[in-house]
Formats: C-alpha cells, structure tokens, sequence
C-alpha cells in the first residue's frame, strides 16, 4: 500500500522536540567552548556534537553569542540552587567547590574568557556580587573590616583552582580533582577559611604589619 499523508507533530511534540534541541546544543556548546574557548570554536562543531542542524543555533539562540550567553543564563540558573541568597557563605562556598568538581566545563569557559582575550562576550559583566557581600556581612559570616571585593575574587579563585590546575591537585594530593578524598580534604580548609572570615582582622602594628589572626 503506498504510504499515506505525514502527520502533523502536535504541538506537545513540537514543544518537547525545540526543548530537547536546545538542551543538546547546550549542552554540546558549553564542551565545545571549554575544551577551544569562544574564538576557537565554530558552530558547525557545535551542531555535529549535539546531533541536530547548525541553523538551528541561529532559530533558537540567534547565532554563536546568543548560544554563548544562554549558557551563562543556564548556569545562572543552577547557581542559584546552591549558592542562592538563602545559603550561608560556607554553603556557597563548597556549593562552587562541589559543581566544579562534577562539571569542570562552566569554571574552564569562565578561565577561557578571562585568559584568552579572544573576542567572547563579557558574561561576568552584569553581575552585582556586592549585594551577597553586604548580605554576608548582616548575618556576621564577614567581619565588618574585612574587604569583600578580596573575598569575592578570593573565592572564585580558590574554588577554580583546582579545575584549572588539576595537575597540582595530582601532584600535591596524589588523587584526580574529582576524587572524594580531595573534595573532603580541601573543602574542610575552604570551610575554616570561611569561618575565619567572620573575625575581626587583628590590629595593625605601627610599622603597618598585622599579628596572626587567632
């Protein structure tokens, strides 16, 4: 029998067909922008990988920036799970260590775009920490003298470091980044750093030098 007429997608299967497209180029895009940064990757690459038509980054981001940039809304979106204005500054804290453990992709596309000078559009630009700060700081977990832009870069480099620099973590500790081992080891010394941070800083001496804190 000849075959009869195709039938329409309903619209449910068309919804869950855009979603499940837009999910593998995400999830294709933040790979490919890890392991070859935003100038290195084309979106041809991004497309074979997910599986699906390169114009279809066009249709449902607008091209290479708006995919680049709905990954920052993705992970935006996740972060708030566990570092939302709800969690103590020690629960943030290991909430970055703990993710970046499990996907290193977000931490070395952020290393990419801050290393690489390569055209990537400024994703960190809109973003306002210092309200989390002063947060912080009216719940007593930040002392009241303690500098907060020196916080916030310290954490986002204590928390890197370890995706960034997984041969140190080899060589230091013995164990891959991602080995429950290290996770304890190094959150428990992020934790007392943290804790530390709710101190007052020790007085300075007269020749500008500060005692030990503790």
């Amino acid at each position: 029998m000849p075959p009869g007429p195709r039938r329409a997608p309903a619209p449910d299967e068309r919804q869950r067909d855009a979603e499940r497209s837009r999910r593998l180029l995400l999830d294709a895009a933040l790979h490919e922008f890890a392991a070859h940064g935003y100038a290195g990757t084309k979106v041809a690459d991004i497309a074979a990988r997910a599986g699906v038509n390169k114009q279809l980054i066009s249709y449902y981001f607008g091209g290479k920036e708006g995919l680049y940039r709905a990954l920052h809304e993705r992970w935006q979106q996740r972060e708030a799970e566990f570092a939302g204005p709800d969690k103590t500054l020690e629960e943030a804290v290991l909430g970055y260590l703990t993710a970046g453990l499990a996907d290193p992709c977000p931490a070395r596309l952020i290393a990419w775009s801050g290393l690489a000078n390569d055209g990537s559009p400024d994703i960190l630009a809109d973003e306002d920490d210092e309200p989390r700060a002063r947060h912080w700081k009216e719940r007593g977990e930040l002392a009241d003298d303690v500098d907060t832009a020196a916080v916030l870069l310290a954490i986002r480099g204590m928390v890197m470091a370890p995706v960034v620099l997984p041969h140190l973590v080899r060589r230091l500790f013995g164990v891959e980044p991602d080995d429950p081992e290290f996770r304890w080891r190094y959150g428990e010394l992020l934790a007392g750093i943290i804790r530390r941070l709710a101190q007052p800083m020790p007085a300075a001496a007269p020749d500008g030098t500060r005692p030990p804190a503790g």
